[in-house]
């Protein structure tokens, strides 16, 4: 049993990169028989100090030690050999193998600290991420969701591009908006705009008062901290699209506040449901509910709802053109939301070559049909 468990400990701690220690320790094996071999004033030995720099590379401090080790009992058993072990060139010589082969395992231990650190460090970054934009839930009532967030920062999983999701007494609201700005600058106004959104949602019967009150809670936070130098208060604001779905009947209901419209896509095709009066951002001056209206749309049985930001409709591709979305969506119309999402994702990367210019998130919206049973609990038919 201690057998059989010691292998398993050494298979799960071998590593791929293990395969590679065959190369610095070759390279001891060569150097050292090759110097043996050439003439006494041909000296090779300087040269197994690559075996333990090749070996700092892809190991960490402890088999970077080891191979140095081996390279000055190479060098030791060379002047050894060559009967010089004793002079005061070969003695110089291994001592400065020493010195950089221990210079070398120095620099690893450093390089292995900082990556633990980084790591703990991202570790934080993406809990910290994952509390503040919460995964939408692949249900709510008759509504199939599925979500998608690219950062534009790199080792971000989220920006200044924010959703959030919750169920209200006959129905859905959803938000999604864009924040000013991208990265980790624009997250904590992404934040506090969440958290308003999550409470507000039940606090306010029509989405006009609700889209009031989230955009005192913009207000008020660019009251409070005065802008960074160089930006003018007046620039700071976020879009948002406010989406009420009932349960009940074929239809959504819908405020944006300067943000793009959404796609609805039925079989075969897709179309833009505009606002007909679209107020301003959030956040660019005190507006009461009035300010605020409701534009209401058919969202039947089999339609899918397609939430976007502008990172999305503004990316551009080498030549400077914007991405189709509506063109490439309708491609997949009769995709399920986690398929319709994959299938955007791989073709906007590649349009874009890789890489986006500003965070983009994407949600889908699918409608079932609400079940109808034909046989019920305690219904006996004969």
């Amino acid at each position: 049993m201690g057998l059989r468990e010691g292998v398993t400990g050494l298979r799960e701690s071998w590593r791929p990169s293990h395969a590679l220690l065959a190369i610095p320790v070759a390279l001891i094996v060569v150097i050292a028989t090759v110097d043996i071999l050439l003439p006494e004033d041909i000296y090779l030995g300087p040269l197994l100090v690559i075996a333990p720099a090749i070996t700092s590379s892809f190991e960490g401090p402890v088999l970077t030690g080891v191979v140095g080790f081996l390279a000055v009992a190479a060098q030791a058993f060379i002047a050894l050999h060559s009967g010089v072990l004793t002079s005061r060139n070969a003695l110089v010589q291994i001592a400065a193998l020493a010195i950089l082969s221990a210079l070398t395992v120095f620099f690893c231990l450093i390089r292995e600290r900082h990556i633990r650190q980084l790591a703990r460090v991202r570790s934080v970054a993406e809990t910290t991420q994952k509390v503040l934009l919460r995964p939408l839930p692949d249900r709510i009532g008759p509504l199939r969701i599925a979500s998608l967030y690219l950062a534009a920062e790199d080792e971000a999983q989220i920006g200044g591009d924010l959703y959030a999701a919750t169920r209200i007494e006959g129905g859905t609201r959803m938000m999604i908006g864009d924040v000013r700005g991208k990265g980790l600058a624009a997250i904590e106004e992404a934040a506090l705009l969440l958290g308003a959104f999550r409470e507000a949602a039940h606090q306010h019967t029509g989405l006009p008062t609700l889209a009031a009150a989230l955009d005192q809670s913009v207000t008020r936070y660019h009251a409070d901290f005065e802008p960074e130098d160089g930006e003018d208060a007046g620039e700071r604001f976020v879009t948002a699209l406010l989406l009420e779905i009932p349960e009940e009947g074929p239809i959504s209901r819908m405020t944006s506040c300067g943000h793009p419209a959404p796609l609805l896509l039925s079989p075969g095709h897709a179309r833009a449901v505009p606002s007909r009066h679209p107020a301003p951002p959030l956040g660019i001056g005190d507006m009461g509910p009035a300010r605020y209206t409701v534009d209401v749309f058919a969202f039947e049985a089999g339609d899918t709802l397609l939430l976007f930001t502008d990172g999305v409709i503004e990316a551009r591709d080498r030549g400077g053109d914007f991405y189709p979305l509506a063109e490439r969506a309708a491609q997949w119309t009769e995709s399920p939301p986690e398929k319709l999402l994959h299938h955007l994702r791989r073709d906007l990367l590649a349009y874009v070559g890789g890489r986006l210019g500003d965070d983009a998130a994407i949600i889908a919206i699918h409608r079932s049909p609400v079940p109808h049973p034909e046989h019920r609990p305690g219904d006996h038919r004969r």
